[in-house]
């Protein structure tokens, strides 16, 4: 069963994150991670305002999506948003 990363981020230094934005998704692709959106054109319909980017990454398992994020290829990548970046990650079963 499929799994996903959400992601609520919020850039603090775009130059920056620039890096972890070209280093994510190598990380990812080793887990079977795939962009299902990366930041774009997001709307509230219903409750409290956020001025996050929005990221949605699907992976085969549940069990892949927590390996990738403690991978260190992923780890890698994320020192480079650590200074650049606050993050909110969720992994949640797909149906």
């Amino acid at each position: 069963m499929a799994a996903y990363w959400i992601v609520f981020m919020d850039v603090t230094h775009p130059d920056e994150y620039e890096e972890y934005k070209k280093r994510t998704p190598s990380a990812l692709a080793k887990y079977g991670g795939k962009f299902l959106a990366r930041g774009g054109r997001a709307q509230i319909l219903e409750g409290d305002k956020r001025d996050s980017r929005i990221v949605i990454i699907e992976f085969p398992t549940f069990e892949q999506a927590i390996t990738c994020y403690r991978s260190n290829e992923y780890q890698e990548a994320r020192s480079f948003r650590r200074n650049a970046a606050h993050a909110q990650i969720m992994v949640v079963d797909g149906l």
